[in-house]
């Protein structure tokens, strides 16, 4: 199968960004709609070249950065699935507007040395990188785990150190439901972590340790610390995707939702949303009222299942490819395994057999979709370097959240075994 598509062009040079009024125009009407504040920390005489670090929760993620670093020039580190338009080839498909627009692919979660190459030369243009290195949305407003690799690549860049922390996006619209909530003033913080003569007397264990500080946030605190009320009728539906574990019953998989109300369909107990984004329990003990602690407290029951050694899945899946920028490939149907070894899928389809590995050692986390295309529902999406999979469970009981955690779980478990030995 491996010869059966033509492959994204991933060595193309990335270009200069033209079409910067274009950009503004589809960015400031939502900035402005949500009377976003930037507040710049460190910032003066801090002009690029740069590599600006962006927590990553909502669409508007990418327009209040394009406001943040107005008037210069950037170039976008964006997944694959960004440049994908299968109606267009050649001039005005996405990708070229992508490409236009100074965009960089990158495939999730892949260890891509080329990517380097491509940032090197982004700096030596004279303009800013921008990536979102926790590389997906976050599932409750909270920072995700960010690659070791980051202190490492700011070092080779040899340009100063920016991150833009937004709050206000995730609840806004966040991954599990996207309805826009029109929550405003959102906030950010645009912070110089580290100038250009500090990062070369820093280690990349201190730029780490600064990037990690500066990733921390909390969407729902910040919500209730600004007492910024949501009214929107169905604001907690679609939050069982992510609070996929009864903390009554300890049941996995029996949550649903609905309107302002979360439900397991086990146990029967019930849970409402308010408008600061905070739950109750309408009958009985409210065990968690703040949504990352619930999310935190299943982290920590993967965690079990995974110190002991018990922590497996397999499903039936079917699987589509995505080998270039003109669409998504069916190639079949197969087995979808996760457990202590890592990721394995295996399974037939027009173009023959296919089989990908991902040993625990090469994911410290991994790239999921809640409704995906709105075709098959949630999926995994596994990575290599010249093609992306998405893994469509089915037939099954199943959390993608809880495959994402579990994925986290077994490279940290992994990294103690190996500190141990």
């Amino acid at each position: 199968m491996q010869d059966s598509f033509a492959r994204f062009d991933m060595l193309a040079v990335p270009k200069k960004q033209r079409l910067r009024p274009i950009a503004w125009a589809i960015s400031y009407p939502d900035v402005w709609k949500h009377k976003a504040k930037i507040q710049k920390i460190n910032m003066d005489g801090i002009q690029p070249p740069y590599i600006l670090l962006c927590n990553h929760n909502a669409f508007l993620d990418f327009k209040v950065t394009t406001a943040a670093i107005f008037p210069h020039r950037a170039n976008y580190v964006v997944a694959i699935d960004g440049f994908t338009s299968p109606t267009k080839k050649g001039f005005a498909s996405r990708e070229w507007l992508l490409r236009t627009v100074g965009c960089i692919c990158k495939r999730k979660f892949t260890n891509d040395a080329i990517l380097v190459r491509q940032l090197n030369r982004v700096a030596k243009n004279g303009d800013i990188a921008v990536l979102y290195p926790e590389a997906r949305y976050s599932l409750c407003g909270t920072n995700a785990v960010l690659p070791e690799s980051l202190g490492k690549l700011c070092k080779l860049l040899k340009v100063p150190v920016v991150s833009l922390i937004m709050h206000g996006h995730h609840v806004n619209a966040p991954v599990w439901n996207l309805v826009d909530r029109g929550v405003k003033p959102v906030e950010s913080e645009m912070t110089c972590l580290f100038t250009a003569d500090a990062l070369a007397r820093a280690s990349a264990e201190e730029v780490n340790r600064a990037i990690n500080t500066a990733f921390t946030y909390d969407d729902f605190a910040w919500q209730r610390e600004r007492d910024i009320r949501i009214t929107y009728p169905k604001r907690a539906e679609g939050l069982h995707k992510v609070l996929y574990q009864c903390p009554h019953c300890k049941t996995e998989y029996p949550m649903d939702s609905s309107g302002t109300e979360l439900f397991c369909k086990a146990c029967g107990k019930r849970w409402k949303m308010n408008e600061l984004g905070s739950l109750h329990a309408i009958d009985g003990e409210t065990e968690f009222s703040h949504i990352p602690d619930w999310y935190e407290w299943e982290r920590v029951n993967v965690r079990r299942e995974v110190e002991s050694g018990h922590y497996s899945f397999s499903a039936p899946v079917r699987v589509m490819s995505l080998p270039n920028a003109t669409g998504y490939i069916p190639i079949g149907e197969g087995t979808l395994t996760h457990n202590m070894d890592g990721f394995t899928v295996r399974g037939t389809g027009a173009y023959g057999e296919f089989e990908m590995e991902k040993p625990v050692s090469s994911l410290y986390s991994c790239h999921i979709e809640l409704n995906y295309l709105g075709k098959y529902g949630d999926c995994v999406d596994l990575n290599t370097l010249d093609d992306t999979w998405y893994c469509y469970p089915y037939n099954c009981e199943f959390s993608v959240v809880k495959i994402a955690l579990a994925t986290e779980e077994l490279y940290q478990h992994h990294l103690r075994a190996k500190q141990k030995a």
